[in-house]
């Protein structure tokens, strides 16, 4: 019994900066920077998160 292209497990999207994007195809680069995407809109709120903890401690050390 042949197994589908449907029914294999998906290989999660990963990348890696400096990568050789030439054998990639349009879909797989739209959902990398989808992917990178992601984790930009995460880096962004865990600064925002330091920043916020970071004047809060500033602002109660303060005399």
């Amino acid at each position: 019994m042949p197994i589908e292209d449907d029914d294999r497990p998906r290989k999660k999207i990963t990348h890696e900066i400096g990568q050789d994007l030439s054998l990639l195809s349009v879909e797989e680069l739209t959902e990398r920077i989808a992917l990178l995407n992601a984790e930009v809109d995460r880096l962004k709120e865990a600064m925002t998160k330091k920043r916020a903890s970071k004047d809060a401690a500033n602002a109660f050390f303060k005399t």
